[in-house]
C-alpha cells in the first residue's frame, strides 16, 4: 500500500457496532495499537468490515493534534496515545513530529512552528498524539 497519509496502520477490525448512519470500527494494528475509527453505515458494509478482517487504518499526519501534559480522559477524542518524541523537524512554517508510542508504532503530527517551540517539542520529551475517530480512513486490500 502507498498513499500520501503519513500514519498507516496495517491490522485487523476487532469489533464493529453498526448504526443508522455511522459505524464505529475498532482495528487493532499489528503493533497492537487500537484506533477507533467511525465511517459511514455504506462505506463499512461495502468493504466488507466484520471481527477478523485483515484491514488498515490511515491517518493525515495534519489531522493529529500534540498534547504535552494531558490525560487521555481529559479530551473527547478517542484515539488519544501518549509516548515519547522521536524527533522534529523544523521547516518554515510548520514543524514534523514524530511520536513513538507503545509497541513501537510511530505517529507523525505536523504543527506550526509556534505550536512546536510553546510545547517545547523535543527528542525524548514525552507527548501525546491524538486524533478523532472521524480523521481516520479505513481500507481493505481486495
Amino acid at each position: 500500500m502507498r498513499t500520501s497519509a503519513r500514519n498507516q496502520f496495517v491490522g485487523e477490525v476487532v469489533d464493529v457496532k453498526h448504526g443508522a448512519v455511522n459505524d464505529e470500527i475498532l482495528l487493532r494494528a499489528n503493533d497492537g495499537l487500537e484506533i477507533v475509527a467511525v465511517i459511514t453505515h455504506g462505506s463499512a458494509a461495502s468493504l466488507g468490515l466484520a471481527a477478523g478482517k485483515a484491514a488498515f487504518a490511515l491517518v493525515k499526519a495534519s489531522s493529529v493534534i500534540v498534547m504535552v501534559d494531558v490525560a487521555d480522559s481529559q479530551v473527547s477524542a478517542r484515539n488519544c496515545f501518549a509516548g515519547t518524541v522521536l524527533a522534529v523537524t523544523t521547516g518554515a512554517v510548520n514543524s514534523e513530529v514524530i511520536i513513538t508510542v507503545a509497541g513501537g508504532a510511530q505517529i507523525a503530527a505536523i504543527v506550526t512552528n509556534e505550536s512546536a517551540q510553546r510545547l517545547v517539542l523535543a527528542s525524548g520529551k514525552t507527548a501525546t498524539a491524538i486524533f478523532k475517530a472521524s480523521s481516520v480512513i479505513i481500507g481493505v486490500d481486495d
